[in-house]
């Protein structure tokens, strides 16, 4: 691996890790089509390649959603009594979903990603507000949309924070907490997300060198050396910035790169 896809990996990892503390998102938004990209770039074929970005982004992710729960756990921000009513579905759902994701060919797996952050865009920039008399839904109903978080997280490799925070916003949680309580979901999404997409990867090994299933080892390590620090920055500014302006910013930089990643594959 050549120093220039050193500097882009460890360049990636920067911007994935602050995204990810500020947004309460693990960045696979930016890593699936950008590593979709590289891959490409270094001559993996076209069939495993967005199957490796999923699994590549996953693996990244465990780390950054690590450093950003703890920066927001340090603030006192995670609704814990929510995570741990959604995680058991959300490490079902996305540990399921990984074995769907491997039987679908890249080009329906970049189409489904393409039109899933087109939706997310929308709703970002839309950034409607809740019904004041809303208010959290019971256990049953928090562990079903976990489960439904994990499988949609599995499929397009994010950390959930893109369904989690909306999802959490809804129910009239303050939107902060709600990205710290989303970032804290995340780390458990990401390990299930990884084991999965590992696992699976085994069953239907590729011609790429130095991999674990559909993990991509060097980006996932250079990846994760700079967004492990970066992610507590992120996590510092979301109580400091305009978070509903940056989200409709982010909303713009979602919608370009997931129909960059689907032009690429087809």
């Amino acid at each position: 691996m050549g120093i220039e896809w050193i500097l882009v990996f460890l360049v990636l990892g920067v911007i994935v890790g602050f995204m990810a503390g500020l947004l309460g998102i693990g960045g696979g938004g930016i890593m699936v089509p950008v590593l979709t990209t590289i891959f490409l770039a270094q001559g993996v074929s076209v069939e495993n390649v967005v199957h490796l970005a999923l699994g590549t982004s996953m693996a990244s992710i465990v780390f950054t959603s690590f450093a950003s729960m703890r920066a927001h756990h340090k603030r006192k921000a995670v609704q814990w009594d929510i995570v741990k009513m959604m995680t058991f579905g959300v490490v079902l759902g996305t540990f399921g979903a990984t074995f769907l994701a491997t039987w679908m060919n890249s080009v329906h797996l970049a189409l489904f990603f393409a039109i899933f952050m087109g939706y997310v865009a929308f709703q970002m920039a839309r950034d409607k507000k809740p019904k004041p008399s809303r208010k959290l839904l019971s256990a049953p109903a928090l562990f079903g949309g976990g489960g439904f978080i994990g499988i949609i997280s599995a499929l397009v490799s994010i950390g959930g924070g893109s369904l989690t925070v909306p999802f959490l916003v809804w129910q009239n949680v303050d939107v902060k907490k709600a990205i710290a309580t989303s970032a804290a979901i995340g780390f458990p999404l990401s390990i299930a997300g990884t084991l999965g997409y590992v696992v699976n990867g085994f069953m239907h090994p590729s011609s790429a060198a130095m991999t674990a299933g559909f993990v991509y080892l060097p980006a996932v390590v250079l990846i994760s050396l700079v967004s492990y620090f970066t992610a507590p920055y992120g996590a510092s500014m979301a109580h400091k910035l305009p978070v509903g302006k940056l989200k409709k910013i982010f909303a713009l930089l979602l919608l370009i790169l997931s129909l960059k990643m689907l032009f690429s594959v087809m």
